[in-house]
């Protein structure tokens, strides 16, 4: 497992990152764009609405919102992924900073919808869990809903099948197995739905039902 990931190794992935998705087909990247267009779907947002992309990256979860009419706010805490982010769209709002927080001021608002993309992975679930909590307390307007696109399987079942196929070429994380995932985050109070999208990702829509 990986415990700690580090800005450099990002900084450094920065200038191939969106060429390493772009094929939209294999591990860890299978189905990438519909991956994406599932988020912004399931954000339910449109002009004018303001909305949180964590773990922005090189910006192209965020493109897709604005070319919505979304207001954008973007965290990232690698510089060089920011600063393409920042050349594809300069009319957002983004700031380095740990998405598990503490982020500048001016980060620190309500929005109607908070997204990610391939961020959470890199946490156990014990962590995802309480991030979800505190991003859907502190940050969410009544209504809102934080919509995840992420490395995820139904369950440990289909984990293990594509690990057993891709034999030494596979990177173990932590990836969101939904079975568990899903009884984690309605166990805390939170609304959690999943759906499969690729052989290796989905999507999760969380709503705050009730803190525990």
């Amino acid at each position: 497992m990986v415990d700690e990931f580090f800005p450099e190794e990002f900084d450094a992935w920065a200038e191939s990152y969106d060429e390493s998705v772009r094929p939209d087909t294999g591990f860890p990247f299978d189905g990438y764009s519909r991956v994406l267009a599932a988020v912004v779907q399931a954000a339910g947002v449109g002009q004018g609405d303001a909305v949180l992309d964590l773990g922005t990256g090189t910006g192209n979860l965020a493109e897709l919102l604005m070319r919505r009419g979304c207001r954008l706010w973007g965290l990232d805490f690698s510089g060089e992924m920011l600063a393409r982010a920042r050349a594809k769209l300069p009319g957002a709002v983004f700031a380095q900073a740990d998405v598990r927080g503490p982020w500048p001021q001016e980060f620190e608002r309500r929005y109607d919808a908070l997204v990610s993309g391939y961020t959470l992975h890199h946490f156990p679930l014990e962590e995802k869990v309480r991030l979800c909590r505190r991003y859907l307390a502190q940050y969410l307007k009544v209504g809102g809903r934080l919509v995840i696109g992420d490395l995820a399987f139904e369950n440990a079942a289909a984990e293990d099948a594509l690990r057993q196929a891709m034999g030494p070429e596979w990177e173990q994380e932590y990836f969101w197995l939904a079975d568990e995932s899903l009884a984690a985050l309605r166990a805390a109070g939170l609304d959690a739905q999943y759906t499969q999208i690729s052989s290796c990702a989905g999507v999760f829509t969380v709503q705050l039902h009730q803190l525990a």
